[in-house]
């Protein structure tokens, strides 16, 4: 495994981290979980990602346990508030009250005194943003994140945050943003502002929801247990990947990833890590196979002529309107 400083912080992360979206608490049972888990550590990945919104907070808990007994020191747990929490007009958005008592439920669900990274879900509109700025600010001077980051907000969202960071002397240091080879909406807007402000990209869905591992075949059904199968949590999210000609040229891929030596997977996340703004990519699992498979992308490094290629694939397919990088115009 190898190690990137998130943004232009002083803290290392690992650049593949371990993200438990929409697998703990709800997609897997909790030994399936906590296996994998224990494959991202065998792994050498020490960089952790979930919410509070994750299975109903249930996420949360189960990397708590999972990660019970570890050296603290050895691990970056990141989390996250903004969406639901339950059913009062409070628990949910930016404002002081959530954010205060939202980070005291996460730290007690994943059994530490500290996260490392505390990140804004979404932009709240219904918030101040100094407010929110200041709330986060008082949750880092008094020791219970060490760091702030926010996740698909617009470039001009994040550098009036960054412009408050720097007054309250906190550090705002990276960006969540959803970013694969079929979705580059942050290349035209985000990526350029952060590697101004010195804020790194902790990317979400490398694999654009398991389309890009290859499993996905166009004309025929989804293969059993998989994603798309899932309608509890995981189909939603997918389905706009499963058209045909999407999924046609996906399978172009392939002969691109042989050529490298690499899986579809791993194609798929070391060409994100190229991006010398991604700090980390995050994966998840259901299977520690899974993980095991996708710690290989670590370090490979893609030439210049196999990067052509890829792109001539899947321009066509490619999303690049930097306006696809939205929060709820309403808290939900």
């Amino acid at each position: 495994m190898e190690f990137r400083h998130l943004g232009r912080s002083g803290m290392l992360v690992s650049e593949i981290s371990y993200g438990n979206w929409i697998t703990h608490g709800s997609q897997v049972e909790e030994d399936a979980a906590d296996a994998c888990v224990r494959a991202a550590l065998d792994s050498g990945i020490t960089t952790f990602d979930t919410a509070d919104v994750y299975a109903g907070t249930r996420a949360e808990a189960v990397l708590g346990r999972a990660l019970k007994g570890e050296r603290r020191e050895g691990l970056e747990i990141f989390t996250k508030v903004f969406w639901p929490t339950g059913s009062g007009r409070n628990d949910r958005g930016l404002s002081r009250k959530h954010i205060m008592e939202s980070i005291n439920g996460s730290l007690s669900r994943l059994q530490t005194d500290y996260v490392d990274l505390y990140q804004a879900h979404r932009y709240d509109y219904a918030t101040p943003l100094e407010e929110t700025m200041v709330a986060f600010a008082d949750i880092v001077h008094s020791g219970k994140a060490h760091y702030i980051g926010v996740s698909e907000w617009k470039a001009s969202e994040i550098r009036a945050a960054h412009a408050l960071a720097t007054e309250l002397k906190i550090s705002l240091v990276s960006s969540q943003p959803q970013y694969s080879m079929l979705w580059r909406v942050i290349e035209a807007e985000v990526v350029p502002t952060c590697e101004e402000l010195g804020l790194g990209q902790i990317v979400w869905s490398p694999m654009a929801q398991g389309v890009l591992s290859g499993k996905y075949l166009p004309g025929q059904p989804p293969p059993a247990g998989s994603r798309a199968t899932d309608e509890k949590s995981g189909a939603g999210f997918i389905a706009r990947w499963l058209d045909e000609d999407v999924l046609t040229r996906v399978q172009l891929l392939k002969p691109l990833a042989e050529q490298a030596g690499l899986t579809m997977a791993q194609l798929a996340i070391a060409w994100v890590l190229q991006n010398p703004n991604v700090s980390s990519a995050i994966v998840g699992a259901t299977r520690p196979e899974q993980v095991y498979d996708n710690v290989k992308a670590s370090g490979v490094k893609l030439d210049a002529d196999l990067m052509k290629a890829i792109d001539e694939i899947v321009e066509p397919i490619t999303e690049r309107d930097p306006g696809k990088t939205v929060s709820p115009a309403e808290r939900p």
